[in-house]
């Protein structure tokens, strides 16, 4: 049997607070905390895949607006990501 929805979630939500990196840590984690309760399986898929494919580097410069993303990696989670502010 697969993997629920909300098992899932939970799993991503704690390998976004354990990156291996402290800042991206804090950011993907506080994101993953605020937004994945919502996603869709889609959405899910999108952001995992994210996960996989970048670094914490290359992340976390995307979510401090250092750097844009690639045009190809361009997706709804992908702009949350970049929008996304700690204390908003």
């Amino acid at each position: 049997m697969g993997e629920t929805i909300e098992n899932r979630r939970r799993r991503l939500i704690y390998r976004s607070s354990y990156t291996g990196m402290k800042e991206t840590d804090v950011l993907l984690g506080a994101f993953a905390r605020r937004h994945l309760a919502g996603f869709d399986a889609g959405q899910l898929d999108r952001y995992e895949a994210l996960l996989e494919a970048h670094s914490d580097p290359e992340l976390l410069a995307w979510m401090m607006g250092q750097e844009a993303p690639p045009a190809a990696m361009r997706n709804d989670v992908v702009d949350l990501l970049c929008r996304f502010k700690l204390d908003g």
